[in-house]
């Protein structure tokens, strides 16, 4: 079986990436949460990645680290599980838009940081509202083109859904405006069984760490 290590759930937003994508498939795996800036963290990661990041999967003495390269191992090892659409054209895109979430946004992540457990509408976020407009425009437009079979991306759940879940529980966190396709599409993803399990144990925690310092200790 599986050993996915991750961070606090109630910030890591990379963490949540391969845990729900795995959770979500079906795919088994043994959860290990590591506190984020506390001894434990360093000394359990220094010996498996040169990252020293989470998450990372261990798959017996095998580590994979990085979020995307979970999900792509993931992808390949179970191909039954449908972790990318099954349409070439439909799955470039998908692939596209997760590289995208992973690479950009930049203002949206420093000025929005993940913290499910809060409820902050009054914050300003106007230095992260292109990114905020980008992304909603992503959701509207993927779903008007490939949506049709299902409530996500790409009608039935995928990697690319995984990616921009932790998006959705900040625009939740921050009370971000949302009509239409785009309320319906985070109203699918908020109503997945895994996304909802992550939260329920996000919101139990009740542990607290510096402001944007998550960041560092995930990719």
């Amino acid at each position: 079986m599986y050993t996915l290590i991750i961070g606090n759930k109630n910030y890591s937003s990379w963490s949540l990436r391969p845990w729900l994508a795995l959770r979500a498939a079906g795919i088994a795996f043994q959860e290990q949460k590591l506190g984020l800036f506390t001894p434990e963290f360093a000394q359990r990661l220094g010996g498996i990645t040169p990252a020293g990041l989470v998450p990372v999967l261990l798959d017996g003495d095998f580590a994979i680290w990085d979020s995307l390269a979970i999900c792509e191992y993931a992808a390949e090892q179970h191909p039954q599980a449908g972790l990318w659409p099954a349409d070439p054209r439909a799955r470039a895109r998908a692939r596209s838009l997760a590289a995208q979430m992973h690479s950009g946004f930049g203002q949206l992540r420093q000025v929005m940081p993940m913290n499910v457990e809060a409820h902050l509408p009054g914050i300003d976020i106007s230095a992260a509202q292109g990114d905020v407009s980008r992304v909603q425009a992503i959701w509207h437009d993927t779903r008007a083109e490939f949506g049709q079979g299902g409530p996500f991306l790409f009608g039935r759940f995928s990697i690319a859904d995984a990616f921009y879940a932790p998006v959705v529980s900040r625009f939740t966190t921050y009370g971000v405006s949302a009509a239409g396709a785009v309320r319906d599409y985070m109203d699918a993803v908020l109503a997945l069984p895994a996304m909802r399990e992550w939260t329920r144990e996000a919101r139990t925690e009740g542990v607290f760490v510096p402001e944007d310092e998550p960041y560092r200790t995930q990719r």
